[in-house]
């Protein structure tokens, strides 16, 4: 297979620093936590305003991409699944996907809600939730 090259937009920088301690899902008690992009990306976030609602993609950089199967939610007394069934972030490409509200945009910093990714975690896309067709 063809192997692809990712290169990261930004980071994510939160107060969550334990995989142990954050919550599972950005519904689950997530802090507000910012978007932090690369300055010539300006030009990209520039029609982004508060109160939009976006799908972050991350790179779970701390996941174990040798995992086929998991107990969703870590939970034992759930029966193993393969991990294409789950939203577990370990598996063979731990790409994240969030959808989270912009609280404040400045510059290339936005401030979201609703992100549970860990302090640090590399940001791969940002890309607007779809409305009807007539809104898009």
């Amino acid at each position: 297979m063809t192997e692809f090259l990712l290169r990261p937009v930004g980071r994510v920088e939160s107060e969550l620093t334990d995989l142990a301690a954050a919550p599972r899902q950005g519904d689950e008690g997530a802090p507000d936590c910012d978007l932090v992009l690369e300055e010539g990306l300006m030009p990209a976030v520039a029609d982004l305003a508060v109160g939009d609602r976006v799908v972050v993609l991350t790179w779970l950089d701390r996941a174990d991409r040798d995992a086929l199967v998991v107990h969703p939610r870590g939970d034992r007394t759930r029966p193993p699944t393969g991990v294409f069934a789950t939203r577990s972030p370990d598996r063979p490409n731990p790409i994240g996907l969030h959808t989270v509200t912009v609280l404040a945009a400045e510059g290339t910093r936005l401030r979201v809600r609703g992100l549970e990714a860990l302090n640090g975690t590399p940001i791969l896309d940002i890309k607007p939730v779809l409305g009807p067709v007539d809104q898009r």
